[in-house]
């Protein structure tokens, strides 16, 4: 319990202090996103990265808490992705690299022996999802560490029930590291997650997710598995259904996500996270309880059903501002002054 402590705590120091310190480095090297009105540094998914794994291995090599053999494939797959996520940062990486490199990643990780070839494949295709649908979910200011906190959490508490000591110390200290990160990344960002953290926030939910749902009926970790990630598969539904009904490419960034179409409706960009982030937990509650016995397995069905009311709510809000609005005639000026 004490080194439960003391690791969260260092793990949320190290990232605060790491997010601040690469801030500068990241801007000289050009390693930014210039998808917003001010170019926004990316090293922040470094310092979650780093504190992650520093903490977690520490504490194993201490001998203080034994991640296993399993929780330390699973870094390695995490630091892995990560660097794929932190190459993509630096340089343009077709999407179909970070496809195929996560689902090698997945691959490695997935517990076949206990859910089977079949279920293992569908694990391994439903970490590559979830794991991209992150990425995807970095698409506001603190949106997707304000949902990573809220998903670690509720599937550190089914690792817990499981007595996986090793994966829930690893959950709780990526929880602590995100908060740290969230510091600087609260509206207006200072610094940005980019692929490489969101990228490894999304693999080591989805992949620690899978290891909690090991042996159960596949019917039911389906619908558990779904709620502890509903918004960010939420997320991905609306820009797909979005997209295609537009006629739009899907693999076109565009600002046509959840924040972005709350945000038309009157929300302030606090307001549209800490609203995704409250339906982030309901989600995440509801999985946990299922998940322990607490709660019927229709439970999932009301999940399912809130997140597709939000996703057909949505899809009637204009995912382009008008021609004219302010917004327009803000990006347009915006575009002169950077010639």
């Amino acid at each position: 319990m004490l080194y439960g402590i003391a690791a969260a705590t260092s793990a949320l120091l190290l990232a605060a202090v790491l997010s601040a310190l690469l801030r500068v480095p990241a801007l000289r090297l050009g390693v930014v996103d210039r998808r917003r009105q001010r170019p926004l540094p990316l090293f922040g998914g470094v310092a979650v990265v780093t504190a992650s794994c520093a903490v977690a291995v520490g504490g194993d090599w201490a001998g203080v808490t034994r991640l296993g053999d399993g929780v330390g494939r699973l870094l390695v797959a995490g630091g892995a992705v990560a660097l794929l996520g932190l190459v993509a940062d630096v340089r343009r990486v077709k999407a179909r690299v970070l496809v195929v490199g996560t689902a090698v990643a997945a691959a490695s990780v997935v517990p076949y022996e206990e859910t089977g070839l079949g279920a293992g494949l569908l694990a391994v295709g439903w970490i590559v999802f979830v794991t991209l649908a992150f990425r995807a979910l970095d698409h506001a200011d603190a949106l997707a560490g304000t949902v990573g906190v809220v998903t670690a959490f509720g599937v550190g508490a089914c690792a817990a029930a499981e007595v996986m000591d090793g994966l829930a110390v690893l959950l709780s200290v990526l929880a602590a590291a995100l908060t740290g990160f969230l510091m600087h990344n609260w509206h207006p960002a200072r610094v940005g997650l980019g692929a490489c953290g969101s990228l490894f926030t999304g693999f080591v939910l989805a992949a620690s997710a899978v290891f909690t749902r090991a042996g159960y009926g596949l019917a039911s970790s389906a619908g558990v598995l779904f709620s502890l990630t509903a918004v960010a598969g939420a997320d991905v539904l609306l820009v797909v259904l979005g997209r295609r009904l537009t006629g739009r490419p899907l693999l076109r960034r565009g600002p046509d996500h959840l924040a972005h179409r709350l945000r038309r409706t009157g929300l302030t960009p606090p307001g549209a996270t800490v609203l995704l982030g409250l339906g982030a937990f309901v989600g995440v509650l509801v999985g946990v309880l299922v998940h322990l016995g607490w709660v019927a397995r229709s439970g999932v069905f009301w999940v399912a059903g809130g997140a597709l009311v939000l996703v057909l709510s949505l899809l009637r809000v204009p995912d382009y501002p008008p021609r004219g609005s302010v917004s327009t005639q803000v990006r347009g000026q915006l575009r002169v002054r950077n010639g």
